[in-house]
């Protein structure tokens, strides 16, 4: 069993997110604990008073709404009544036993999972600590769970859970509510879930579910007053549909709230660093014969993204390392100056010098002109299709002396 916590400041966004999902017919609400009416007995306005009234018990708090999912390996068949009873007693041991909560079961993936919402203000007004709820709490509970369920264990069943999943652009009606809808169903999964530091980082996760932060062009008076706009990103990354004002959307994700996020994650991602690092040590640096291919590959084994940001002259300028499993994301100079894009370009510069049938030429003039195309509208490039079309297998050609590296004078040169 993964249990994944998140909190927020905002209820009604993470409650819509679950009701959205009813009403669309991929969830069901399995039950309200500690209502005074079933779930089935109440209209959406009162499943989500209840929670009103306990967060307006302290208004001081403003991280007082909680959503937790419980997933479950694929090869599990839970009945409802037996996710109930493995929630409750979830709920139970990190100490929400006694809180109003509802249970909803997700039949949107491939293995089964529930979500539940509730507070962290009890009826008495005082506050649940959140503070390593994740790392004490519920790894206890989820592994005391397990054994007593007979349930597929958590360190056995992550790297299944960590498919992004994005927003289907070719279903998506471009009006106001469509569109909103879609980008705030995003966003509720990645802004709390995820640890990043800048616009970019936040930006190299949400253009993997189809959607961008845009601050507009520097001259642009969205960005002169500091305002923040979400759109919807089609496959080659251009943008498409109306743009959605930060304001309007769940917590009000506008500049100001990320920057407060942006400070938050530095301080809580460096113990992951060693990880990403040695991941990535193993699918470029300890290999023989490494391609940029073969290390997006490996990476994505281990839930890794490979971000590639490329100029208009379709030059490689910038990587960023999306970790799913572990939710961080890291541009990859923060890693370390052997870990920037330069620093990598030059690694497999050296290596193709040494192995000149194994290089990859530069881009052809097509190839090129797709990348200018996409980077006026799009500068992080992370579609996959993109990729894919950039490192296909027809475009490997020999080594000639064009692509090379000579010994006398260090040129940048282009290897894709």
């Amino acid at each position: 069993m993964v249990a994944i916590i998140f909190s927020s400041n905002s209820i009604r966004g993470i409650f819509h997110y679950n009701e959205n999902k009813v009403k669309e017919g991929k969830a069901v609400c399995l039950e309200a604990v500690n209502y005074p009416l079933r779930a089935v007995d109440m209209t959406t306005e009162m499943k989500l008073d209840r929670l009103k009234k306990h967060i307006q018990l302290n208004p001081g708090v403003k991280v007082n709404a909680v959503h937790i999912s419980l997933n479950f390996d694929s090869s599990e068949k839970l009945s409802e009544g037996l996710l109930k009873e493995i929630a409750g007693q979830y709920m139970e041991r990190i100490g929400f036993g006694d809180q109003p909560y509802l249970l909803y079961q997700h039949h949107d993936a491939a293995h089964p999972h529930c979500h539940v919402v509730t507070t962290n203000i009890r009826s008495d007004g005082s506050r649940i600590n959140l503070h390593n709820l994740g790392k004490v709490q519920s790894e206890v509970a989820r592994k005391a769970l397990e054994k007593e369920y007979n349930l597929v264990r958590a360190e056995d069943q992550k790297r299944k859970l960590f498919q992004v999943k994005p927003v289907d652009v070719g279903i998506i009606e471009y009006g106001k509510i469509q569109t909103k809808r879609a980008i705030g169903n995003v966003l509720t999964s990645v802004l709390n879930q995820y640890t990043y530091t800048s616009l970019a980082e936040l930006n190299a996760v949400l253009n993997l579910y189809n959607v961008t932060a845009d601050r507009g062009t520097p001259n642009s008076r969205t960005y002169r007053s500091g305002g923040l706009s979400y759109r919807l990103l089609d496959e080659k990354g251009n943008k498409i549909g109306v743009p959605i004002k930060a304001s309007l959307l769940p917590g009000k994700p506008g500049i100001k709230y990320l920057e407060g996020r942006f400070q938050l994650n530095k301080t809580r991602r460096k113990e992951h660093q060693l990880r990403l690092k040695s991941a990535v040590d193993g699918a470029l640096f300890l290999s023989s014969r490494p391609t940029l291919p073969g290390m997006i590959q490996e990476l994505k084994k281990q839930g890794i993204d490979t971000v590639i940001r490329v100029n208009t002259e379709g030059r490689i300028y910038g990587i960023t390392f999306v970790d799913h499993v572990r939710k961080i994301v890291f541009n990859g100079s923060d890693l370390g100056k052997n870990y920037s894009a330069q620093a990598i370009v030059d690694h497999l510069l050296k290596v193709a010098h040494e192995h000149p049938s194994e290089i990859k030429p530069v881009l052809t003039q097509e190839q090129s002109l797709s990348i200018k195309e996409t980077a006026q509208g799009n500068s992080n490039l992370s579609q996959e299709g993109l990729l894919e079309s950039l490192m296909a297998p027809e475009h490997i050609h020999r080594y000639t002396p064009q692509y090379g590296v000579t010994r006398k004078k260090k040129r940048k040169r282009k290897l894709f």
